[in-house]
């Protein structure tokens, strides 16, 4: 397993009543089956129950966006988490699909005002999208996940010293 590159000042636990939604592509499945189960982990690991967590599958990466958006909307979550795989092939379909989730899913975050994680998997191999699955280099599904918590106790802190009005 990989250092951590980023790891959080300190211990994080989810907020009690914190609410999660994930969203996942079934499209590289084997690949992304296994970041979903990092988030899940990561979650359970950190305070949340399986009732504060919302899963909901998707055919492919360029549907993230939609899904996040609709969920982010429901005002029902705290922050959702987007996981996908998208794997170089020998066209260009790899740089509009993978460009066009990552611009979607920040817009959604923007304009819904909710954290949504980008937990997409950009990979040149299915060899690189496995190391990051779980592999060598740990796995981005977990790793979304904390972010995930660390962005609703930011929200949560913003709240409380009166910058924002955002509540749980």
């Amino acid at each position: 397993m990989s250092e951590d590159r980023n790891p959080p000042l300190q211990e994080v636990t989810a907020p009690a009543n914190a609410r999660f939604a994930i969203v996942w592509s079934r499209f590289n499945r084997a690949v992304v089956s296994k970041l979903l189960e990092g988030a899940k982990d990561c979650l359970s690991e950190r305070g949340v129950t399986d009732e504060s967590v919302y899963v909901v599958e998707v055919p492919g990466a360029w549907e993230l966006p939609y899904a996040a958006q609709q969920l982010a909307q429901s005002r029902r979550f705290d922050a959702v988490i987007a996981l996908g795989a998208v794997i170089r092939g020998g066209t260009p379909h790899f740089d509009f699909v993978s460009q066009g989730t990552a611009l979607g899913l920040g817009r959604v975050a923007l304009d819904a005002g909710v954290p949504v994680i980008f937990g997409l998997l950009t990979t040149d191999d299915e060899a690189q999208a496995f190391e990051r699955a779980g592999g060598a280099h740990g796995n981005k599904g977990r790793d979304a996940a904390l972010t995930a918590i660390e962005m609703v106790i930011l929200d949560r802190k913003l709240a409380d010293d009166g910058i924002t009005t955002k509540r749980p």
